[in-house]
């Protein structure tokens, strides 16, 4: 069972709350919730709730460690035979989608990206910005190029990282064929209205600053190169420690930043008709258990 959404939608609480009442651990899907040492702006699982129900991939890669949806996808596979043994159902929540795509329609066998193709390619991008990368696909890739956002350089440096490490272009592995899986999925998200949501993201972020997001993005500050924190929330932070963007600022670029993100969220999910939506309310809970036994009996 897959508890999803978008980010500030309660997904941790519902999660929770059915893995208590099922009585089994909830492997986590997020791709920075992942790292050590970010739990105020990753809104990560907190202490007490650590405590109620066992999770698994929350602060276990240092920051520095490369890792993928592949390499999750992998992680996952193995660890859900384990997690049977307990209980015939596991609960994952977040809201990474490529993370959940990998786990419940497979993921192309992709190259492990080694150090020195990940400092040339992040050299290019410092050096030349989005256009040098643009320029670098049309060379080595330019059926990639064709369908790319050309605005996400996140994307653009992954796909070329990938076609030097291949040797191959990168658009020639990702043939997008869905895994059989022998196991059953359900996905639940919590339903806000659009503007309940951004008002919820909204106090999150007020409540992130409140709680220490300013000194936690200090701490990691020496490390901002790293891939880990190129992220909303320390991205700002940092921009206000070099003084490239005062702290009013800062905080209110969060905001709008998490809101895009949410949006793209919200997006991907329009594109899942599988997804069982609930309306916000205390009896989520139960709602999202009688959906489960519905979909398990009209197996």
């Amino acid at each position: 069972m897959i508890i999803t959404g978008p980010t500030a939608s309660g997904k941790t609480d519902l999660a929770i709350n059915i893995a208590r009442e099922i009585g089994c651990d909830i492997v986590s899907a997020d791709s920075r919730q992942i790292y050590a040492g970010l739990p105020i702006g990753t809104a990560a699982p907190t202490a007490e709730q650590l405590a109620q129900v066992r999770h698994h991939f929350v602060g276990v890669l240092p920051l520095d460690a490369y890792y993928s949806a592949a390499r999750y996808e992998e992680d996952v596979m193995s660890l859900l035979p384990e997690l049977w043994n307990k209980n015939k159902i596991s609960v994952m929540c977040g809201g990474s989608m490529m993370y959940i795509d990998a786990v419940t329609n497979g993921i192309d066998l992709l190259p492990t990206i080694s150090a020195e193709v990940r400092d040339e390619v992040k050299s290019l991008y410092e050096q030349g910005g989005n256009e040098a990368l643009i320029e670098k696909l049309r060379l080595i890739d330019p059926k990639y190029l064709e369908r790319a956002d050309l605005h996400n350089s996140k994307r653009l440096i992954h796909a070329i990282e990938i076609s030097l490490e291949a040797g191959a272009p990168c658009s020639s592995l990702l043939t997008g064929t869905k895994k059989r899986r022998d196991f059953n999925i359900i996905k639940i998200a919590v339903d806000f209205p659009r503007e309940k949501l951004f008002d919820r993201i909204n106090r999150r972020t007020d409540a992130m600053i409140a709680a220490g997001l300013e000194d936690e993005a200090r701490t990691v500050y020496h490390l901002r190169h790293l891939n880990s924190l190129n992220t909303v929330g320390y991205k700002e932070m940092f921009a206000m420690i070099d003084g490239t963007m005062d702290r009013d600022t800062a905080i209110a670029r969060i905001a709008k930043n998490t809101r895009v993100y949410a949006k793209k969220q919200l997006l991907w999910l329009s594109k899942d008709p599988s997804v069982i939506r609930l309306a916000p309310g205390e009896d989520m809970a139960s709602r999202a258990l009688e959906a489960i036994h519905a979909s398990i009996s009209s197996l």
